[in-house]
């Protein structure tokens, strides 16, 4: 899979990709991230990609030209499936979605920054909007780490065991049972006897009887 970033501040990603699951995906050639600076693609002075806001206001708006600069460059090497922008008023993040992103061969994620960008651009290029959240952030480089971290560990081969991403909260709409593992006894605090049965059908019941339990008990909106 090929994820491109177009970002303003492409150097906030510079770590997220350089540590644990998602370098050990690149290095495995299953996932190839590719952070794109914006102001590569600007005509203007001093590497400018953003005004004011047509009618005032306070805020500068990201203008349009350096994004279909950027976008008609790069979809002249990559045929994207979906270009999606990152922003508080889009469609909120969940496994489905990652679940549904991850069959895809090629994503472009373009990052938000100060009050969004030219609506225009999102008429005509946009396929699909993404929030990771009720808040708003700085800009779209955390969400965009967020959805690649969650896209990328669902691509087989990328977790040394392919069974774990299916058992993981939100999966089947249910948050994941209770885990434990050595010491089985600390501080008098004992590990529940049927993990240590070796009775794999009652272990696999409590499992799911637990996660039923815990789903109830903090989030019943997934049971709707």
């Amino acid at each position: 899979m090929n994820i491109d970033i177009i970002s303003v501040v492409p150097d906030i990603l510079s770590g997220p990709f350089s540590h644990s699951i998602m370098k050990r995906a690149q290095d495995k050639g299953l996932l190839k991230v590719n952070v794109i600076n914006l102001r590569d693609y600007t005509t203007y002075a001093r590497a400018q990609v953003d005004d004011y806001p047509f009618g005032g206001g306070a805020g500068m708006v990201m203008m349009i030209e350096p994004l279909v600069n950027a976008i008609e460059a790069l979809q002249k090497i990559t045929p994207y499936d979906e270009v999606i922008f990152l922003t508080p008023d889009g469609e909120t993040f969940n496994q489905k979605t990652a679940n549904s992103l991850s069959l895809k061969n090629n994503l472009l994620l373009i990052c938000g920054h100060y009050k969004g960008i030219d609506q225009r651009f999102r008429d005509h290029f946009i396929t699909k909007e993404i929030s990771i959240g009720d808040y708003v952030l700085s800009g779209g480089e955390l969400a965009a780490a967020v959805i690649t971290d969650a896209i990328g560990r669902l691509i087989p081969g990328v977790l040394n065991d392919e069974t774990s991403a299916l058992t993981d909260s939100f999966q089947d709409n249910l948050l994941a049972p209770p885990v434990y593992t050595r010491p089985e006894i600390f501080r008098g605090w004992k590990v529940p006897d049927v993990l240590m049965s070796g009775n794999h059908k009652m272990i696999e019941t409590w499992r799911q009887e637990q996660a039923m339990i815990r789903t109830q008990e903090r989030r019943p909106d997934l049971l709707d």
